[in-house]
């Protein structure tokens, strides 16, 4: 196995923040899902608004997934680091628990 540190490529940085202003409104989504609990919201409600939050993480996920595979991979690849397919099948088996 290549035991070497890795870090995202250039271009899935780039792709990284804007992930992050994703979450951002996620959290704030969450935020909201706390606030009407504690408001005694209708439950039906509650659970649509934590429908939506998981579709949006749901969404990163597919996101960041897709930045990795274009970008980290095919990097990798190039440069002869066939250690990745495993890696990347490994992820690929706990996202389909």
């Amino acid at each position: 196995m290549n035991s070497q540190i890795k870090k995202p490529s250039a271009k899935s940085l780039i792709d990284q923040k804007s992930v992050v202003m994703r979450l951002n409104r996620i959290e704030g989504q969450i935020g909201g899902i706390k606030k009407m609990l504690e408001n005694d919201a209708y439950c039906d409600d509650i659970l649509n608004q934590i429908e939506a939050s998981r579709s949006a993480l749901h969404s990163v996920q597919i996101i960041l997934l897709e930045s990795h595979l274009k970008n980290c991979v095919v990097d990798q690849l190039k440069n002869g680091d066939t250690d990745v397919i495993e890696e990347v099948l490994k992820t690929f088996k706990n996202l389909t628990k």
